[in-house]
């Protein structure tokens, strides 16, 4: 602490010596050295005092930090963002399908139809079936055929007799 060498301290002793006397000199340093004990004492103290206050400064702002990470924790919600990506994907499928047939097929092109231009049907030629030597069929239901005279009609069962067997005995 300070700078004083044993050639120093030898001759503050020699000093000490004349002026206090050899009888009193055991006393005069124990006295001295129960105050450097104290000075010691209280610097420790001080130093102790410093540090705890260092520890109590770095406990509260680990405790800050703890606070803080916890109020992140209880206001953190998982499925927040996958729910902003859901509904994002939702008003993405709205678009598309309020968007128009053409549109899907050219969104490079503006589309000036309001609506689909409408398309018709293939138009059929009829075959000429007489040219063929056929007769022309006509597609629908068929129209009923014409039923022999005589005959139940279809409709109910019609009664027949077997004809009698002859048999053989031999």
């Amino acid at each position: 602490m300070f700078d004083i060498s044993w050639t120093e301290f030898l001759l503050i002793g020699i000093v000490a010596l004349v002026v206090i006397g050899p009888k009193e000199l055991p006393g005069v340093l124990r006295t001295l050295g129960q105050y450097t004990r104290k000075v010691r004492g209280m610097a420790a103290e001080f130093q102790n005092q410093f540090q705890e206050a260092m520890r109590e400064a770095e406990m509260a702002d680990l405790k800050k930090s703890v606070d803080d990470l916890a109020h992140d924790i209880k206001s953190y919600d998982p499925l927040k963002s996958a729910r902003e990506d859901v509904e994002a994907l939702g008003k993405d499928l709205n678009k598309d399908f309020d968007k128009k047939p053409l549109d899907l097929l050219r969104p490079d092109e503006p589309s000036n139809a309001a609506e689909p231009p409408q398309v018709e049907p293939p138009q059929v030629e009829p075959v000429v079936a007489e040219a063929a030597g056929v007769e022309p069929v006509i597609a629908g239901p068929s129209p009923p055929a014409p039923e022999p005279a005589g005959q139940p009609p279809a409709s109910e069962p019609a009664v027949t007799t077997a004809p009698e067997s002859t048999e053989r005995t031999g």
